[in-house]
């Protein structure tokens, strides 16, 4: 992971991407941290592909990876199904399209 090295967030406090009660206010401000990050899109696959649940992560919230957190899991799938020549939904329990 040598994208983190390169990370603006590396010279901030991270309680401000932590916090113990999440307020818009902390959460915009760790967000804008995050604009300026020339690594925010590798911070934010790691993060999906890593299941964080907690915190601000590559300009996201924890609400806002939700949303997006099922995608993963899908390709993970499909990628296994296809090493093993199986359709994904041997592999997820899935019935439908995955």
């Amino acid at each position: 992971m040598v994208w983190r090295h390169r990370a603006v967030c590396l010279e901030v406090d991270p309680e401000l991407f932590f916090p113990l009660r999440s307020t818009d206010q902390q959460v915009e401000e760790a967000k804008a941290v995050c604009r300026r990050c020339p690594v925010m899109e590798s911070c934010l696959q790691w993060a999906l592909e890593s299941g964080q649940e907690c915190g601000v992560w590559g300009g996201l919230s924890e609400d806002e990876r939700l949303v997006l957190r099922p995608r993963v899991p899908r390709r993970r799938a499909r990628a296994r199904a296809d090493k093993a020549g199986r359709p994904a939904s041997a592999v997820t329990g899935n019935k439908g399209a995955v």
